[in-house]
C-alpha cells in the first residue's frame, strides 16, 4: 500500500498525491496553491462530480439536495459541522440535484436529502432523509471508519 493519497482539489479539481501522514497538516493544492481541505461542504456540479468521485483515494460523503427543499434546507448547517469534524479523513460535498438533474437520475435519488458514502469510486452507502451533526458523524463512522 502506498504511503500517499490522491485527493481532488476543491478549487481546481486538480489531483494531488498528498502523503498519508501530512493528511492533516492543511496541505494546498500543487497547481493553484490554495488549501486541499476546506471545513465545509464543497459545492458539486455535474461536470466536477465524476473527478471527485472515481479520482479522491479518500472517501467522498455526498449531500443531494436541492434549494427548495425544507428538509435540505435544516439540514444544511449541520451537514457544515460533520464536514468540519469529518475532512481531512473524508471529502464532503454536495450535489445541487436541481441543476444536476441528469446526474441524480442517473443515481437514483429518489427523495431528498440523501447522503450518499463513495470509495474508490463506488457508492458503499446511502441514507435519505435530514440527520443531525451527530447523526451524520455517527453514520459515516459506522460506513467509512472515518
Amino acid at each position: 500500500m502506498s504511503d500517499s493519497l490522491h485527493v481532488v482539489c476543491p478549487h481546481c479539481d486538480t489531483v494531488n498525491r498528498i502523503p498519508k501522514a501530512r493528511l492533516g497538516d492543511q496541505p494546498t493544492c500543487g497547481k493553484c496553491g490554495k488549501d486541499m481541505f476546506l471545513g465545509q461542504p464543497l459545492e458539486l456540479s455535474g461536470k466536477n462530480f465524476p473527478q471527485h468521485i472515481s479520482r479522491n483515494d479518500i472517501p467522498v460523503l455526498v449531500d443531494f439536495w436541492a434549494p427548495w427543499c425544507g428538509p435540505c434546507l435544516s439540514m444544511a448547517p449541520a451537514y457544515a459541522q460533520a464536514a468540519q469534524q469529518l475532512e481531512p479523513n473524508l471529502r464532503v460535498a454536495k450535489l445541487n440535484t436541481e441543476e444536476a438533474q441528469e446526474l441524480a437520475a442517473g443515481y437514483a435519488i429518489r427523495s431528498i436529502p440523501t447522503l450518499a458514502l463513495f470509495k474508490g469510486g463506488r457508492e458503499v452507502a446511502r441514507q435519505a432523509g435530514a440527520m443531525s451533526a451527530a447523526g451524520i458523524l455517527a453514520w459515516v463512522q459506522g460506513h467509512a471508519g472515518a
